[in-house]
């Protein structure tokens, strides 16, 4: 005989309610006193009450036929120096593409708020969004402060933050695996027959994400005989990197095109003929340079795809365990970094 399932009903005809109540209060619905929530969710986990996950399903699926006339509206929030300056940097104009895109295909509209609107405030801005019915946000693109605190009415929100800014409060985060990118990259350079790697960062990138960059160089690096590891560039430095170049002599250098391509121009360094080059940022997929595709998309479409699990489930306000969701990069081979396993004539002129 098949055990019974718990369901709504047999937890409202217990608490005294209706089976809608008990739905609310599943859901965490603002709707429902504390006190009343606590009181039903206590007894759903005392009787071992279970969501089914095909009815849940259905209910989706149906929700999503069922015409809307006005689509929710979810809030891109950004701190940029200008209005719209994040969109010249790297990544995060594709953070907002795959959160556009997303939001979307989910039945939402994405709309942007510039923190630095004249007169706008934090409590003027969550006034704003609770005014409007606005319960969804998303953090991006803020630059670096000293007090980078963003003080809003957290408990009408949930929301969730793209890369690492600001630090204050600590919500889900969503961002780029950097430390795996970077292994992933000296993996591919290695097992290609290159010794003598250079690596080349922005410092201000590396404190960035909390020194990622250079810690998954030097970790890789550790496979290496001493004589060949070379110590990272991180600029800006008093020594020119011309100079650095020319000192430490590397087969192949992995980093960021517009860091390393302008130099090597200056030395008449050829790539590959001269040096080999892996792009950690990697934006051309013709097969001319070897590197790791970021998937910035990727991350902005999960930030909204976890938004939209905490909207389903009314879980508002800062996370008492907030966690981070890493997306991994994507190796592409090219002819900027030919493979020295199977053609040891392509090894560059400057390794010899």
């Amino acid at each position: 005989m098949n055990e019974h399932r718990v369901t709504l009903a047999d937890i409202a005809s217990l608490c005294g309610v209706h089976v809608t109540t008990v739905s609310l209060a599943l859901r965490n619905s603002p709707r429902l006193p504390a006190s009343t929530r606590d009181r039903i969710q206590e007894t759903a986990r005392r009787l071992g009450y279970t969501p089914d996950p095909w009815l849940r399903a259905l209910v989706s699926y149906r929700s999503r036929l069922a015409p809307r006339r006005t689509a929710p509206t979810l809030a891109y929030i950004t701190n940029w120096n200008t209005r719209w300056g994040w969109k010249q940097v790297t990544a995060h104009p594709d953070f907002f593409q795959g959160a556009s895109n997303a939001a979307t295909e989910l039945g939402f509209n994405l709309e942007h708020f510039w923190m630095r609107e004249p007169g706008l405030t934090h409590g003027r801005l969550s006034q704003i969004l609770n005014t409007r019915g606005i319960q969804g946000i998303i953090i991006a693109s803020h630059v670096r402060e000293i007090d980078d605190t963003l003080r809003l009415d957290w408990d009408r929100f949930s929301a969730v933050k793209i890369d690492y800014f600001p630090h204050q409060p600590e919500l889900l985060n969503v961002t780029n695996n950097q430390l795996h990118i970077v292994r992933l990259a000296m993996q591919k350079v290695i097992a290609a027959g290159y010794k003598r790697i250079g690596f080349v960062m922005d410092e201000g990138w590396d404190i960035t994400v909390d020194r990622l960059w250079s810690a998954g160089f030097l970790w890789e690096q550790q496979s290496l005989a001493p004589e060949d590891r070379i110590p990272p560039y991180l600029f800006p430095q008093t020594k020119p990197i011309e100079q650095w170049l020319r000192e430490t002599k590397p087969q192949v250098l992995i980093g960021k095109k517009d860091f390393i391509l302008g130099p090597l121009k200056n030395l008449g360094w050829r790539v590959p003929q001269d040096i080999a080059f892996a792009d950690l940022f990697l934006d051309d997929f013709t097969g001319k340079t070897a590197g790791v595709r970021q998937n910035h998309q990727t991350v902005g479409a999960l930030a909204v795809e976890i938004l939209a699990g905490l909207l389903q489930h009314n879980k508002r306000g800062v996370p008492q365990i907030p966690t981070t969701t890493y997306v991994e990069g994507t190796w592409f081979d090219g002819r900027s970094l030919p493979d020295l396993t199977v053609s040891p004539e392509a090894e560059p002129a400057i390794a010899r």
